[in-house]
C-alpha cells in the first residue's frame, strides 16, 4: 500500500522479472481495479510488470462504495500524480504503459504530461473522454437500444431526454439513502450492460455481475469522473498528441465497439505519428481472441527493445 496523500492508499503490485523491463498496467473503468488477468499479456521472463489499484477501487482504501470517502481528491490530475509517485516509490526511470477504455484515457494524461518516463504504449479500445465520448455512450448509442435507453433514463427521475443523466446518476450515487444509491447502481450497470451485450466472446454482465461493493465504487467513480468530463479540457488529449512525438504505440481497436466508436483511434493516430493503428474486424469494446493476439504481439515486440 503506497500512501499518496489526502488520506488514500494506493494498492499495488509487481510480478514477472526484477531485472526486466518495466510495464505499468493502467486498468479501466474509472473504478474497475486491477485484476489478476490483466498481467497475462506480459512475458514474465522478460518483463517487471507494475499494476495498481487507481484511487477508491479495488483494494486502495478508503473504498468509494463506503458512502463516507471523500471524493474530492479522486480526480484524473489525483491520479497521474499517483502514477508517478509509484514510479519513484519503485525506483523506475521509464516504464511502458499499457491499458484500455478509460486506462487509456488515464495513461494518454500521464504520457502527455510526462513523456520523458515512458518508452512505449499498448492500448486497446481507445478512449480519450471527451464529453462528446461520454453524450455518446449514455445517450447517442441509445438509438441502438431505446428500451434499455428509457430503462436508464427513468432511472434519474426529472431528468429530461436532453438533459444532463451522467449529473444526475453522479447525484444519486451520493444520495444519503442507501436503498437509492443502489438502485442508481443498478440502474447504471444494466445500461452498461445492455451497450456491450453484442459482444459474444465476454461473459454476461460484466458490470451487474460484479460483487456488491465493487459495483457500487464503480457506478460512483464512473458518475464522478464523466460527470466531470475527467476533469480533461475537451478535446486536449488529441491536441497534445504531439507531445508523445518518438514514443512507439500501438493502438488496437474493434470496429465494432458500441461504447467507443473507432473514429476517436483514428484521430489519434492521425495526431500521433509513431502509433500503429489496428482495427479489428468484428471485435467489439471488451475485444476478444484477435484482439488479445494483436496486444500480446505487440508487448513481445517491444519486450526486445531495451
Amino acid at each position: 500500500m503506497l500512501d499518496v496523500g489526502d488520506g488514500n492508499l494506493v494498492h499495488w503490485e509487481v510480478c514477472g522479472n526484477p531485472r526486466g523491463k518495466p510495464a505499468l498496467v493502467v486498468h479501466g473503468g474509472p473504478g474497475s481495479g486491477c485484476g489478476p488477468r490483466a498481467r497475462e499479456h506480459f512475458d514474465p521472463t522478460r518483463y517487471r510488470v507494475v499494476l495498481f489499484d487507481q484511487r477508491g477501487c479495488g483494494r486502495s482504501t478508503p473504498h468509494a462504495s463506503d458512502p463516507a470517502t471523500d471524493m474530492r481528491h479522486n480526480t484524473t490530475g489525483h491520479l497521474i500524480a499517483d502514477m508517478e509517485r509509484l514510479r519513484e516509490h519503485l525506483g523506475i526511470e521509464r516504464w511502458l504503459l499499457y491499458g484500455g477504455s478509460w486506462g487509456s484515457t488515464l495513461l494518454l494524461a500521464y504520457a502527455e504530461q510526462h513523456p520523458e518516463r515512458v518508452t512505449e504504449i499498448v492500448v486497446a479500445s481507445v478512449t480519450t473522454t471527451r464529453r462528446s465520448e461520454i453524450d455518446w455512450l449514455y445517450r447517442g448509442v441509445g438509438r441502438f437500444f431505446p428500451r434499455e435507453w428509457e430503462r436508464f433514463l427513468a432511472g434519474a427521475p426529472g431528468t429530461p431526454r436532453d438533459g444532463d443523466v451522467v449529473g444526475a446518476y453522479a447525484r444519486l450515487t451520493e444520495h444519503p439513502d442507501a436503498a437509492v444509491r443502489e438502485q442508481a447502481t443498478a440502474d447504471w450497470c444494466a445500461w452498461e450492460d445492455a451497450v456491450l451485450s453484442g459482444e459474444t466472446e465476454v461473459a454476461p454482465r460484466p458490470f451487474g455481475g460484479r460483487p456488491p461493493a465493487a459495483r457500487l465504487a464503480l457506478v460512483r467513480i464512473c458518475a464522478h469522473y464523466f460527470s466531470h468530463g475527467a476533469w480533461l479540457e475537451e478535446g486536449a488529449l488529441l491536441r497534445d498528441a504531439h507531445r508523445l512525438a518518438g514514443i512507439p504505440g500501438v493502438l488496437v481497436h474493434g470496429r465494432l465497439d458500441m461504447s467507443g466508436p473507432l473514429d476517436t483511434a483514428w484521430e489519434l493516430a492521425r495526431a500521433w505519428p509513431d502509433a500503429e493503428l489496428i482495427v479489428v474486424e468484428g471485435a467489439g469494446h471488451l475485444g476478444g481472441t484477435e484482439t488479445q493476439g494483436h496486444l500480446l504481439a505487440a508487448l513481445d515486440r517491444f519486450a526486445a527493445v531495451g
